[in-house]
């Protein structure tokens, strides 16, 4: 398809907070393609997090524009708004927000009872979603029976299951050991490169970012640095993942 997934124009976010209003985005214009895999940094208060809300439908700009494959957002409804997350987009954060008392394929489950598919699709779909990211042998645990990696990628394959353009990713690795995270940033990349699923992943982790094809950097709400990598590949490091956590 022609044209960016992301497209913002001159974005604008500013809170009020009593008498000064405080200004967490300043000016953004960035455009992100179909496919790409974008690393999102800076330091806490930069603006990062307040740009994942605007591109994640959370939030609406205060003033610009913001298109997502096309549709102009920034006019939409809270309900329109929630439909478009629903089709399009995928969330991930550090902590993995699984219901307890319901198994792996009933979390991964969850957000198709909200679409419009028949009820015997939803578990198929959650078992590929689950097959995917290599768990399927884990579909009747508990959240209590897995370990951190595993509950994340039930997470991740939560995001998978309505098959989104986009997945965003706030933190993805921030409770987990090192090897762990190598894991888990590898099964980010694979969807990128297997998929095609676009992935814009938050992190104020340097070696983090080397496993994305780009680095955007925020800083007072603007954005001082877009650095595209030649080759999207996972630092040497790391060193071999291993069995999945």
């Amino acid at each position: 398809m022609a044209g960016p997934l992301i497209e913002l124009e001159d974005v604008w976010k500013v809170y009020p907070l009593g008498d000064v209003p405080v200004t967490a985005l300043a000016g953004v214009s960035l455009a992100i393609d179909r496919g790409e895999f974008v690393a999102v940094t800076g330091a806490s208060g930069s603006g990062k997090s307040t740009f994942m809300n605007l591109i994640g439908c959370l939030d609406r700009p205060t003033r610009g524009r913001y298109r997502l494959d096309g549709v102009d957002v920034s006019t939409l409804t809270a309900d329109d708004r929630a439909e478009i997350r629903n089709r399009k987009l995928g969330f991930v954060f550090q902590s993995f927000h699984l219901i307890a008392r319901t198994t792996a394929l009933e979390n991964v489950e969850l957000p198709l009872f909200y679409s419009d598919l028949p009820f015997d699709e939803h578990r198929d779909r959650a078992r590929r979603a689950l097959e995917i990211v290599g768990l399927r042998d884990r579909e009747h645990h508990l959240p209590s029976q897995l370990s951190g990696g595993q509950q994340q990628r039930v997470a991740i394959a939560r995001a998978l299951v309505n098959r989104p353009s986009l997945i965003l990713a706030d933190e993805p690795t921030g409770n987990l050991d090192t090897r762990t995270s190598v894991e888990i940033l590898e099964v980010f990349q694979r969807l990128n490169r297997a998929q095609g699923i676009t992935v814009v992943l938050v992190t104020h982790e340097a070696d983090i970012v080397a496993y994305a094809g780009r680095v955007v950097t925020f800083r007072d709400g603007r954005v001082i640095s877009d650095v595209r990598h030649a080759s999207q590949s996972a630092p040497a490091a790391a060193g071999p993942a291993g069995a999945p956590s």
